[in-house]
Protein backbone atom coordinates (compact mmCIF):
# COMPACT_ATOMS: atom_id res chain seq x y z
CA UNK A 1 0.00 0.00 0.00
CA UNK A 2 1.09 3.67 -0.42
CA UNK A 3 0.48 6.65 1.82
CA UNK A 4 -1.30 8.91 1.20
CA UNK A 5 0.92 11.35 0.80
CA UNK A 6 3.08 9.23 -1.86
CA UNK A 7 -0.41 9.90 -4.29
CA UNK A 8 0.15 11.59 -6.85
CA UNK A 9 -3.77 12.98 -7.09
CA UNK A 10 -6.02 13.48 -4.49
CA UNK A 11 -9.62 13.71 -5.78
CA UNK A 12 -12.28 15.56 -4.84
CA UNK A 13 -15.75 13.89 -6.01
CA UNK A 14 -18.18 15.89 -5.92
CA UNK A 15 -21.12 13.84 -6.98
CA UNK A 16 -21.40 10.12 -7.47
CA UNK A 17 -24.08 11.04 -10.46
CA UNK A 18 -22.97 9.90 -13.81
CA UNK A 19 -25.25 9.66 -16.98
CA UNK A 20 -23.48 6.40 -17.68
CA UNK A 21 -23.88 3.34 -16.22
CA UNK A 22 -20.74 1.14 -17.12
CA UNK A 23 -20.46 -2.64 -15.86
CA UNK A 24 -18.01 -2.78 -12.79
CA UNK A 25 -17.76 0.65 -12.72
CA UNK A 26 -15.15 1.66 -9.72
CA UNK A 27 -18.22 4.20 -8.42
CA UNK A 28 -20.64 1.37 -8.38
CA UNK A 29 -23.37 4.18 -10.57
CA UNK A 30 -26.36 1.85 -11.04
CA UNK A 31 -26.80 0.71 -7.92
CA UNK A 32 -27.43 4.42 -5.82
CA UNK A 33 -31.21 4.74 -4.73
CA UNK A 34 -30.42 8.34 -5.58
CA UNK A 35 -26.94 10.52 -6.22
CA UNK A 36 -25.39 12.72 -3.49
CA UNK A 37 -23.78 15.95 -4.51
CA UNK A 38 -20.98 17.91 -1.97
CA UNK A 39 -22.26 21.24 -1.38
CA UNK A 40 -19.62 24.41 -2.29
CA UNK A 41 -18.87 24.61 1.09
CA UNK A 42 -17.80 21.14 1.51
CA UNK A 43 -15.91 21.60 -2.16
CA UNK A 44 -14.36 24.40 0.03
CA UNK A 45 -13.43 22.82 2.70
CA UNK A 46 -12.17 19.85 0.86
CA UNK A 47 -9.62 22.09 -1.02
CA UNK A 48 -8.89 23.82 2.16
CA UNK A 49 -8.22 20.54 4.00
CA UNK A 50 -5.67 18.90 1.40
CA UNK A 51 -4.05 22.03 -0.49
CA UNK A 52 -1.06 21.23 1.50
CA UNK A 53 -0.93 18.28 0.35
CA UNK A 54 2.23 17.41 -1.97
CA UNK A 55 0.17 15.93 -4.73
CA UNK A 56 -2.27 17.32 -7.68
CA UNK A 57 -6.12 17.95 -6.99
CA UNK A 58 -8.49 16.05 -9.03
CA UNK A 59 -12.26 17.48 -10.15
CA UNK A 60 -14.17 14.11 -10.54
CA UNK A 61 -16.91 12.16 -10.08
CA UNK A 62 -18.91 10.21 -10.73
CA UNK A 63 -19.57 12.61 -13.90
CA UNK A 64 -18.51 16.34 -12.37
CA UNK A 65 -20.34 18.01 -14.97
CA UNK A 66 -23.77 16.65 -13.65
CA UNK A 67 -23.59 18.29 -10.76
CA UNK A 68 -25.72 21.83 -10.73
CA UNK A 69 -23.18 24.06 -9.26
CA UNK A 70 -20.27 22.82 -11.78
CA UNK A 71 -19.19 26.05 -12.96
CA UNK A 72 -18.93 27.58 -9.27
CA UNK A 73 -16.89 24.55 -8.66
CA UNK A 74 -14.31 25.44 -11.52
CA UNK A 75 -14.49 28.49 -9.89
CA UNK A 76 -13.09 27.35 -6.55
CA UNK A 77 -10.51 25.40 -8.26
CA UNK A 78 -8.89 28.65 -10.10
CA UNK A 79 -9.16 30.36 -6.64
CA UNK A 80 -7.82 27.55 -4.35
CA UNK A 81 -5.77 25.51 -6.48
CA UNK A 82 -2.77 26.33 -8.51
CA UNK A 83 -3.05 25.82 -12.20
CA UNK A 84 0.27 23.15 -12.69
CA UNK A 85 -2.03 21.32 -9.54
CA UNK A 86 -5.42 20.79 -11.47
CA UNK A 87 -6.78 17.51 -12.57
CA UNK A 88 -10.57 16.88 -14.06
CA UNK A 89 -11.73 13.65 -15.13
CA UNK A 90 -15.39 13.07 -17.28
CA UNK A 91 -16.98 10.84 -19.33
CA UNK A 92 -17.99 13.97 -22.01
CA UNK A 93 -21.28 15.04 -20.56
CA UNK A 94 -22.14 18.65 -21.50
CA UNK A 95 -18.76 18.82 -23.15
CA UNK A 96 -19.65 21.57 -25.87
CA UNK A 97 -21.76 23.69 -22.96
CA UNK A 98 -18.51 23.62 -20.50
CA UNK A 99 -15.52 23.24 -22.88
CA UNK A 100 -14.46 26.89 -22.31
CA UNK A 101 -14.85 26.42 -19.09
CA UNK A 102 -12.89 23.07 -18.40
CA UNK A 103 -9.86 24.44 -20.64
CA UNK A 104 -9.78 27.71 -18.93
CA UNK A 105 -9.99 25.77 -15.63
CA UNK A 106 -7.17 22.84 -16.77
CA UNK A 107 -4.23 22.13 -18.68
CA UNK A 108 -4.89 20.15 -21.57
CA UNK A 109 -3.09 17.55 -20.51
CA UNK A 110 -4.53 17.14 -17.31
CA UNK A 111 -8.37 16.75 -18.26
CA UNK A 112 -9.08 12.94 -18.69
CA UNK A 113 -11.85 12.54 -21.43
CA UNK A 114 -13.92 8.73 -21.47
CA UNK A 115 -16.95 8.85 -23.33
CA UNK A 116 -17.12 5.18 -23.46
CA UNK A 117 -18.99 5.90 -26.49
CA UNK A 118 -17.57 4.30 -30.11
CA UNK A 119 -15.20 1.18 -28.26
CA UNK A 120 -15.43 -0.92 -25.74
CA UNK A 121 -13.27 -0.38 -22.67
CA UNK A 122 -12.23 -3.25 -19.81
CA UNK A 123 -13.34 -3.12 -16.10
CA UNK A 124 -11.88 -5.10 -12.94
CA UNK A 125 -15.02 -6.62 -11.11
CA UNK A 126 -14.53 -4.37 -8.27
CA UNK A 127 -17.82 -6.31 -6.06
CA UNK A 128 -16.53 -9.52 -5.65
CA UNK A 129 -15.79 -9.38 -2.09
CA UNK A 130 -12.36 -10.68 -0.72
CA UNK A 131 -14.08 -12.27 2.53
CA UNK A 132 -16.45 -14.72 0.28
CA UNK A 133 -13.65 -15.86 -2.16
CA UNK A 134 -10.20 -16.50 0.09
CA UNK A 135 -10.12 -18.25 3.57
CA UNK A 136 -6.77 -18.05 3.68
CA UNK A 137 -6.04 -14.81 6.04
CA UNK A 138 -2.44 -14.57 5.23
CA UNK A 139 -3.22 -14.38 1.17
CA UNK A 140 -6.08 -12.45 1.79
CA UNK A 141 -3.84 -9.56 3.59
CA UNK A 142 -0.80 -10.10 1.04
CA UNK A 143 -3.51 -8.98 -1.41
CA UNK A 144 -4.50 -5.86 0.39
CA UNK A 145 -1.50 -4.94 1.10
CA UNK A 146 -0.22 -5.11 -2.86
CA UNK A 147 -3.84 -3.35 -4.36
CA UNK A 148 -2.75 -2.42 -7.57
CA UNK A 149 -5.62 0.29 -7.57
CA UNK A 150 -4.64 1.98 -3.97
CA UNK A 151 -0.73 1.38 -4.99
CA UNK A 152 -1.10 3.44 -7.89
CA UNK A 153 -4.75 5.61 -8.13
CA UNK A 154 -5.36 7.74 -5.05
CA UNK A 155 -6.98 8.69 -2.24
CA UNK A 156 -9.74 11.02 -2.07
CA UNK A 157 -12.33 12.94 -0.20
CA UNK A 158 -15.92 12.59 -0.84
CA UNK A 159 -19.48 13.96 0.66
CA UNK A 160 -18.80 11.48 3.56
CA UNK A 161 -15.24 12.23 3.98
CA UNK A 162 -11.83 11.65 3.32
CA UNK A 163 -10.31 8.13 2.32
CA UNK A 164 -7.13 6.03 1.60
CA UNK A 165 -8.40 4.85 -1.30
CA UNK A 166 -11.00 6.07 -3.93
CA UNK A 167 -12.35 2.43 -4.81
CA UNK A 168 -13.15 2.23 -0.82
CA UNK A 169 -14.81 5.49 -0.74
CA UNK A 170 -17.05 4.56 -3.40
CA UNK A 171 -17.96 1.53 -1.67
CA UNK A 172 -18.47 2.30 1.52
CA UNK A 173 -21.22 4.94 0.81
CA UNK A 174 -22.22 2.54 -1.73
CA UNK A 175 -23.09 -0.06 1.62
CA UNK A 176 -22.90 1.85 4.46
CA UNK A 177 -23.67 5.07 3.98
CA UNK A 178 -20.23 6.33 4.31
CA UNK A 179 -19.85 5.93 7.86
CA UNK A 180 -16.01 4.97 7.83
CA UNK A 181 -14.75 7.98 6.44
CA UNK A 182 -12.03 9.99 8.53
CA UNK A 183 -13.53 14.08 9.18
CA UNK A 184 -12.35 16.46 6.27
CA UNK A 185 -10.04 18.42 8.38
CA UNK A 186 -6.29 19.62 8.09
CA UNK A 187 -3.59 17.46 7.71
CA UNK A 188 -5.80 14.45 7.26
CA UNK A 189 -3.86 13.51 4.55
CA UNK A 190 -0.98 12.96 6.35
CA UNK A 191 -2.03 9.09 7.28
CA UNK A 192 0.84 7.12 6.45
CA UNK A 193 -0.22 3.02 5.74
CA UNK A 194 -0.07 2.04 9.64
CA UNK A 195 -3.25 5.09 9.80
CA UNK A 196 -5.34 3.04 7.79
CA UNK A 197 -6.21 -0.22 9.25
CA UNK A 198 -9.79 0.94 10.20
CA UNK A 199 -10.70 1.57 6.57
CA UNK A 200 -9.11 -1.24 5.57
CA UNK A 201 -10.48 -3.47 8.48
CA UNK A 202 -14.22 -2.25 7.21
CA UNK A 203 -13.86 -2.09 3.50
CA UNK A 204 -10.79 -4.34 1.65
CA UNK A 205 -12.66 -7.97 2.87
CA UNK A 206 -16.03 -6.15 0.65
CA UNK A 207 -13.48 -5.42 -2.38
CA UNK A 208 -12.10 -7.58 -5.31
CA UNK A 209 -9.44 -4.87 -6.59
CA UNK A 210 -7.17 -6.68 -5.27
CA UNK A 211 -7.77 -10.22 -6.64
CA UNK A 212 -6.42 -10.68 -10.23
CA UNK A 213 -9.78 -11.74 -12.30
CA UNK A 214 -10.44 -11.18 -15.62
CA UNK A 215 -11.66 -8.29 -17.03
CA UNK A 216 -15.13 -7.36 -18.25
CA UNK A 217 -16.69 -5.27 -20.98
CA UNK A 218 -17.70 -2.02 -19.88
CA UNK A 219 -20.66 -2.09 -22.15
CA UNK A 220 -19.61 0.87 -23.35
CA UNK A 221 -21.14 2.76 -20.38
CA UNK A 222 -23.98 0.40 -20.35
CA UNK A 223 -24.91 1.64 -23.61
CA UNK A 224 -25.09 -2.28 -24.73
CA UNK A 225 -26.77 -4.96 -23.28
CA UNK A 226 -26.77 -6.82 -21.35
CA UNK A 227 -25.25 -4.54 -18.57
CA UNK A 228 -24.37 -6.71 -16.17
CA UNK A 229 -21.96 -6.39 -12.71
CA UNK A 230 -20.14 -9.70 -11.00
CA UNK A 231 -21.23 -9.77 -7.68
CA UNK A 232 -20.39 -12.26 -4.84
CA UNK A 233 -22.90 -13.43 -2.48
CA UNK A 234 -22.31 -11.17 0.82
CA UNK A 235 -22.30 -8.21 -1.52
CA UNK A 236 -25.92 -9.27 -3.28
CA UNK A 237 -27.13 -9.40 -0.14
CA UNK A 238 -25.97 -6.11 1.16
CA UNK A 239 -27.02 -4.27 -2.17
CA UNK A 240 -30.57 -5.89 -2.43
CA UNK A 241 -30.81 -4.15 1.87
CA UNK A 242 -30.09 -0.85 0.45
CA UNK A 243 -31.93 -0.67 -2.42
CA UNK A 244 -29.72 -1.19 -5.93
CA UNK A 245 -31.61 -0.60 -8.71
CA UNK A 246 -29.60 -2.74 -10.99
CA UNK A 247 -29.69 -5.85 -8.85
CA UNK A 248 -33.27 -5.48 -8.38
CA UNK A 249 -33.46 -5.43 -12.25
CA UNK A 250 -31.45 -8.76 -12.31
CA UNK A 251 -28.37 -6.95 -14.26
CA UNK A 252 -25.90 -9.05 -12.61
CA UNK A 253 -23.80 -12.27 -12.60
CA UNK A 254 -23.25 -14.22 -9.13
CA UNK A 255 -19.95 -15.29 -8.21
CA UNK A 256 -20.22 -17.79 -5.81
CA UNK A 257 -16.98 -19.97 -5.25
CA UNK A 258 -13.45 -20.12 -3.35
CA UNK A 259 -10.28 -18.91 -5.03
CA UNK A 260 -7.12 -20.56 -3.98
CA UNK A 261 -3.52 -19.47 -4.27
CA UNK A 262 -2.79 -21.39 -7.22
CA UNK A 263 -5.46 -19.92 -9.21
CA UNK A 264 -4.05 -16.10 -8.00
CA UNK A 265 -1.08 -16.76 -9.50
CA UNK A 266 -1.99 -17.90 -13.04
CA UNK A 267 -4.58 -14.94 -13.26
CA UNK A 268 -1.54 -13.21 -12.07
CA UNK A 269 0.39 -13.63 -15.31
CA UNK A 270 -0.82 -10.66 -17.72
CA UNK A 271 -3.28 -8.75 -15.32
CA UNK A 272 -3.46 -5.40 -16.22
CA UNK A 273 -6.29 -4.44 -13.32
CA UNK A 274 -6.12 -0.57 -14.34
CA UNK A 275 -5.75 -0.26 -18.25
CA UNK A 276 -9.38 0.35 -18.81
CA UNK A 277 -8.63 1.39 -22.98
CA UNK A 278 -5.59 0.99 -25.14
CA UNK A 279 -5.25 4.85 -25.76
CA UNK A 280 -5.10 8.44 -23.74
CA UNK A 281 -7.50 11.30 -24.51
CA UNK A 282 -8.07 14.81 -23.27
CA UNK A 283 -10.96 15.58 -25.59
CA UNK A 284 -13.39 13.72 -28.24
CA UNK A 285 -10.82 14.99 -31.00
CA UNK A 286 -8.41 12.69 -28.88
CA UNK A 287 -10.90 9.63 -28.87
CA UNK A 288 -11.66 10.37 -32.84
CA UNK A 289 -8.06 10.24 -33.70
CA UNK A 290 -7.16 6.90 -31.72
CA UNK A 291 -10.49 5.29 -33.46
Amino acid sequence: MRAIYDNVVIQIEITNDCYLSCSNCTRHVGHHAAPVYMSLDQIRRAIECTIDAPTRIGLMGGEPTKHPDFAAICGLWQELVPYERREFWTSGFKWGAYKKLIKETFQPNRIHYNDHRNYTGKHQPLLIALDDVIDDEELKRQLIDNCPFQSHWSASVTVDGCYFCEIGASLDRLLNGGRNAWPMEPGWWKRGVADFEDQVGALCGSCSGALPLPAYSDARGGRDKPNRDVISPSNLAKLRAVGSPKVERGDYELFDRKVGRDEIEAMRQGWRPREFRPFVAHSPEDVRKAL
